[in-house]
């Protein structure tokens, strides 16, 4: 059994599948975290994401759910930020809207920060690709290769997967760093674990399954360079401090 948490889950033109999603993980905090809350954030879509989301939300159930909402679209960075500084519970969690690390990977992330043993847990590909169910197709898979190790150059951070969306926070820890984060896009993840990293919280990357799903928002080329770019600003902006005490996994 879980502890209550705030689970966040951004949305953008999700309305195909926001309504499995938010059934599955009611379900499943019903079940093995009674008492925790979604905030689910609607980032300017343009179909009828928020109408599904407000339907759902409108029907009373043990999880409370809130929407956000977001117009116009303003980044996938700033949706996850407004969502996990509106969590009200000790530990706040966000995935990603398709459910691409399935939902009772929770245990994995969440568990070592209510042992206290970690700030903040995020899920990683890459440490054993051998729980990778569907993969994404071969170009962007090595894209997605080049660039954490780009991450790891330009940053100095010792991770090998900053980008899955699969993310749990100590918010009484955290709560400054996320507030501190300015990147509105896509590489908001490199920059929260590299103001922690300057924080001296303590990080830990955790295998976790995973699969693609068709439907990504991430622009291939577009998106790749705006990510190559804020990291490269963070960077820029490197100030020094302290490294993290680094555990074993």
């Amino acid at each position: 059994m879980l502890p209550a948490i705030s689970v966040v889950i951004p949305a953008f033109n999700e309305v195909v599948r926001i309504g499995g999603t938010l059934a599955t993980t009611i379900a499943y905090l019903g079940k093995e975290s009674p008492g925790s809350e979604m905030i689910v954030i609607n980032d300017g879509s343009t179909d009828s994401t928020g109408e599904v989301i407000r339907k759902v939300a409108a029907v009373p159930r043990s999880v409370a759910i809130r929407l956000l909402e977001n117009f116009p679209n303003r980044g996938k960075g700033v949706a996850v930020r407004s969502g996990l500084l509106s969590a009200t519970k000790p530990i706040a969690v966000f995935f990603d809207a398709d459910l691409s690390t399935p939902i009772d990977e929770l245990p994995k992330i969440v568990e070592p920060i209510a042992r206290d043993e970690v700030d903040i847990a995020f899920g990683s590909r890459a440490l054993n690709r051998k729980l990778i169910g569907n993969r994404q197709p071969w170009r962007r898979e090595q894209a997605g290769r080049v660039f954490n190790l780009l991450v790891r150059v330009a940053t100095g951070l010792p991770f090998w997967d900053t980008q899955c969306g699969f993310k749990a926070f100590r918010m009484e820890a955290c709560r400054q760093i996320i507030e501190a984060a300015k990147i509105i896009g896509f590489g908001f993840d490199v920059e929260l674990l590299l103001l922690a990293e300057r924080a001296g919280l303590r990080l830990r990357e955790i295998p976790v399954r995973w699969n693609h799903h068709e439907g990504s928002k991430v622009r291939f080329v577009h998106d790749s360079v705006r990510m190559l770019r804020e990291v490269l600003s963070l960077r820029a902006n490197d100030s020094g401090q302290p490294k993290p005490r680094m555990l074993s996994r």
